[in-house]
């Protein structure tokens, strides 16, 4: 790659992170000229993954995009210790074959961001199955009590007199063994997953490989915009959640909140995202007309493009803009040689827009209704034989008929 290429490259894999360690081993390893071995893992303790899961695949995506190798690494075997990390309290283990029921819908999940063709999925057992008590206590050997104690979850533990399992403790040097049998030239995780992280360098420095480098990226924050997105806070968007619920929560977190998940979960390029964000400064686009565009890109990724449409026009996704008057202009359309009319051809024509780019404006901007109904699609079409009532802004209203000549 070209010092150009790698600085694109750098430019894209930055986009979102929170920490790069250290950022001139990760050029270097860009200008190898080969393929670098990304992997991320994923313990298998639940069934259903959320937006928060969907940070670290959409970067493991662009990784795949830049033409690098993605190791999805299940941690069937990590996932009997449980990961330690924030948690003021062991965990309860979970079986092998709990584990495994998990992790078979993983795929269908993941696979809907990332190109399956291109992704090589791991179970970490394989490796770690083969181990010997021997090989365990040498392990162990590589970290010290006090040094565990410096991370600082178990710190608190620890003052507070709270219990601490021996196993925790070999949480950190599982993954990092990880990264010496997959010899990951780049990990990823989230920045609580630091201490982890960095124990994949120490090993693979003691076993003769080239250190992985590091990519931390942010832990998302829920609908309220505050605290971690969880489950068990309720504050959520699960990816097999109804593409209705979807869209209702997208549509409601606030203006700053839209904008980091479109830096964190949406694949559009960083070029449209500054697009979007001088046309919303402009008032070119309404805050709402883009949280719903978001919501669309979304529930397409993980429903499909009917579910997004369906889902922006359903009765529980409705911007409601006060009562539709009884009385109103009516007008009947011919449908062109297609079918039908172009919306922004119908607002001009039925005098609800002054031109057809002013009607582009309205639309994208959110003042635009279909029978009380949101629409954003400046693309949109009315259909030959059927009646709506067409809404530009708050007070201008038109009952349209379109008919075939």
């Amino acid at each position: 790659m070209t010092q150009v290429q790698i600085s694109d490259a750098l430019a894209i894999i930055q986009r979102g992170a929170a920490e790069v360690l250290p950022e001139h081993e990760l050029v270097e390893k860009l200008g190898l000229g080969r393929p670098l071995r990304i992997k991320a893992g994923f313990d298998p303790t639940a069934p259903d993954l959320h937006l928060g899961h969907t940070v670290l695949i959409n970067k493991l995506r662009q990784f795949q995009d830049l033409g690098h190798e993605v190791i999805f690494l299940i941690g069937d075997f990590t996932g009997l210790i449980g990961d330690p990390t924030g948690k003021n309290a062991t965990r309860t283990p979970l079986t092998r074959a709990q584990l495994m029921e998990n992790a078979k819908t993983y795929a269908s999940q993941v696979f809907k961001i990332l190109d399956p063709e291109k992704t090589r999925v791991e179970y970490n057992s394989r490796w770690m199955d083969q181990l010997t008590p021997a090989d365990f206590i040498r392990l162990a050997a590589k970290l010290t009590v006090a040094r565990m104690l410096e991370r600082d979850d178990f710190n608190k533990r620890f003052k507070a007199e709270q219990p601490i399992s021996i196993h925790e403790f070999l949480y950190p040097l599982m993954q990092g063994y990880d990264s010496v049998a997959l010899e990951a030239d780049v990990e990823l995780g989230g920045t609580d997953q630091k201490f982890n992280l960095l124990m994949g360098r120490e090993l693979q420095r003691d076993a003769g490989q080239a250190p992985q480098a590091v990519l931390m990226m942010p832990i998302l924050e829920g609908l309220d915009g505050v605290k971690k997105m969880s489950k068990s806070l309720g504050n959520y968007v699960g990816l097999n959640d109804d593409p209705g619920d979807m869209f209702g929560k997208l549509v409601n977190i606030s203006d700053a909140l839209m904008w980091r998940y479109y830096e964190l979960l949406s694949l559009r390029s960083l070029e449209d995202l500054s697009d979007l964000r001088r046309d919303v400064s402009a008032g070119v686009v309404s805050p709402n007309a883009a949280k719903a565009e978001l919501a669309r890109e979304i529930i397409t990724r993980f429903h499909d493009e009917d579910a997004a449409d369906r889902a922006s026009r359903s009765a529980g996704n409705k911007f409601k803009a006060g009562d539709i008057p009884d009385e109103m202009p009516e007008f009947t359309l011919t449908a062109d040689d297609q079918g039908g009319v172009p919306l922004s051809v119908l607002l001009r024509e039925t005098t609800l827009a002054a031109s057809s780019s002013e009607a582009r404006s309205r639309i994208l901007q959110g003042a635009c209704r279909i029978d009380g109904e949101l629409m954003i699609d400046p693309q949109h079409r009315a259909t030959a034989g059927e009646t709506h009532v067409y809404q530009c802004g708050k007070k201008r209203f038109a009952r349209v008929t379109v008919t075939i000549e």
